[in-house]
């Protein structure tokens, strides 16, 4: 379970990458449905912290996973809390039954260069 916050209400913050914001370019290209199944994923994080399973999991290095099942399918936002606040560094659609590596390095490498630059 998720204990580094405290309050009733955490920020939501979408990381920016040069100018984009991966997390809600992705969103952006989902059926409006399953946008707003996430997204209300999400606010459920935002507004409930701390949370653990079935909605919430860690993946390690302070990474975390929020777990959204959609109509036909499984989506994931990953994300981590810095300074209070909610940072989306990655979502995509599940097609495997673990997180896939490839998206847990990218998360990774999203968060590290958030906090060097925060």
């Amino acid at each position: 379970m998720i204990q580094s916050c405290s309050g009733p209400t955490v920020a939501r913050r979408f990381l920016s990458d040069r100018r984009r914001e991966p997390v809600r370019e992705w969103l952006k290209d989902l059926p409006k449905d399953e946008r707003r199944i996430i997204g209300e994923d999400i606010m459920t994080v935002q507004f409930r912290l701390p949370l653990g399973m079935p909605l919430v999991d860690h993946l390690g290095s302070g990474i975390w996973e929020i777990r959204s099942r959609l109509a036909t399918r499984i989506a994931r936002t990953l994300f981590f809390v810095h300074e209070g606040e909610i940072i989306l560094l990655h979502g995509f659609i599940k097609k495997t039954r673990k997180t896939p590596n490839e998206d847990r390095a990218l998360a990774l490498r999203r968060k590290n260069a958030y906090v060097k630059n925060a």
